[in-house]
């Protein structure tokens, strides 16, 4: 299988299974285009009469082409087959048992009420709460009873607002520390926060133990201030704007992630990115909302070409930075093209509900952040371990190859099935298939390589 498109002034071949990136000229872009559906008499033919007006297009010429392609295919390069579908179950089973990583829910609490907040403002349909050390501890140690032979271990501490629940978090670290050493295994941590409790206490705990740090920042102010609100009503652009700042600044500018989601509201999403960059931020991520269709801050169908539309400007922004010596990184165009993840990664996507599990403050299991609250995917408690094995062996039925509407598609070892909270939410099954995040994806894909492959024939 292979994808054919042109961006950013590029002629841009992919072998999907064997992940090989061609850039070539017009010529050999329609000769690759036909080679599959047509003889070579008849590539030469339909090539000729389309150049006829170019003298460097001879019949030799378009010869040598097709000899070149049919090189590359031998090499495994170019219209490779499919050799991982028979192995998509079996990479799954190997790592079955084996937790990597919790997303520790320290607060089902908030201090914004976020009107597209997808947790319910941080209640996820429940009752408020805050999690204890005890609980706390407890969901570490499962995690290191069931990491196995795995050594590297990831703690993403969320709510709600997990620094409502601050003090836990420091013991709990603590804690992690000490047993990272009785257990031979390492701990990584993530704060996700949206700023308003921020000191410089929280600033130097995250910038001494947390391995990254993702802020709620939507962008524009008047954006931002649109949906990001306190319970009075009042936005909280102007107040932590200048305390995302100083703990950037204090970090070196490195591993964090300014996070901001896009709606209805702001499908020109580009001037929010623009702005973080005004302000000093380098590493960005955009979000499309997660709600109901029917949400007024849901994407319609006619958003959708301008967020198309968008990520295209986006990637020339980057390449106009790249040239300039003054680059910045967004989360969805991070692809390396000369090895990337792995094939079990590519084909069987993130492991929530099997390597990839959300704890909330009362020590129950889901799937992911996605799903808590919805009791029909509570998969356990972080005592008895996961009881709810059915629900379970759903997760563990999510590859790529589970899904016949991706057989056709070029990108499926790039989105290794999507996201199954976002199949479920759309279709009500996690094998499904959310389609427009299906046209985001592809076009994010797009935009990427093309990117990297410019920045890759320049430097």
């Amino acid at each position: 299988m292979i994808h054919c498109y042109k961006l950013g002034g590029l002629n841009i071949v992919l072998d999907i299974f064997s992940g090989s990136v061609h850039v070539v000229d017009e010529v050999a872009y329609d000769i690759i285009e036909m080679y599959e559906k047509s003889d070579k008499e008849q590539i030469i033919s339909e090539i000729l009469k389309k150049y006829k007006n170019r003298d460097d297009v001879t019949k030799e010429e378009i010869e040598i082409c097709i000899s070149q392609i049919e090189d590359l295919k031998d090499a495994g390069k170019l219209f490779t087959p499919d050799t991982f579908s028979p192995m998509a179950d079996t990479l799954k089973k190997k790592t079955s048992g084996v937790v990597k990583a919790l997303c520790l829910h320290v607060a089902h609490t908030c201090n914004l009420n976020c009107e597209y907040c997808f947790a319910s403002q941080g209640k996820y349909q429940g009752e408020r709460a805050i999690m204890s050390l005890e609980v706390g501890k407890r969901a570490l140690d499962f995690l290191i009873e069931n990491s196995k032979g795995r050594r590297n271990l990831e703690v993403d501490f969320f709510g709600g607002e997990p620094l409502m629940n601050f003090d836990m978090i420091k013991e709990l670290v603590a804690y992690a520390r000490k047993r990272e050493k009785e257990s031979g295994k390492n701990f990584r941590f993530t704060l996700t926060t949206n700023g308003l409790l921020i000191d410089d206490d929280v600033i130097d705990f995250a910038n001494r133990e947390m391995s990254n740090v993702v802020l709620s920042l939507d962008g524009r102010k008047e954006i931002h201030d649109r949906y990001r609100v306190d319970y009075a009503g009042n936005g909280s652009w102007e107040r932590i704007v200048p305390k995302f700042q100083k703990l950037v600044k204090e970090r070196g500018g490195k591993n964090y992630y300014m996070r901001g989601t896009f709606t209805h509201a702001n499908p020109d999403f580009l001037k929010d990115i623009e702005e973080m960059l005004s302000l000093g931020f380098k590493e960005l991520s955009m979000e499309p909302v997660v709600c109901a269709p029917s949400d007024a801050s849901a994407l319609t169908d006619e958003d959708l070409p301008i967020v198309l539309d968008q990520y295209e400007k986006l990637a020339e922004l980057m390449l106009k930075k790249h040239r300039e010596g003054d680059p910045f990184t967004f989360y969805h165009y991070m692809i390396d093209l000369k090895g990337g993840p792995c094939i079990y990664k590519r084909v069987s996507g993130c492991g929530s509900g099997t390597e990839y599990m959300a704890v909330t403050p009362w020590g129950d299991l889901y799937p992911c952040h996605q799903f808590v609250g919805d009791e029909k995917f509570k998969l356990g408690d972080i005592w008895s371990g996961v009881t709810n094995t059915e629900k379970q062996g759903e997760f563990a039925a999510c590859n790529v190859y589970s899904r016949p509407e991706c057989s056709n598609c070029w990108a499926k070892l790039y989105c290794s099935g999507g996201c199954a909270a976002n199949a479920y939410h759309a279709t009500g099954a996690v094998t499904g298939v959310y389609k427009y995040g299906c046209e985001l994806f592809r076009k994010r894909m797009e935009c990427a390589i093309m990117l990297e492959a410019a920045k890759a024939l320049e430097d």
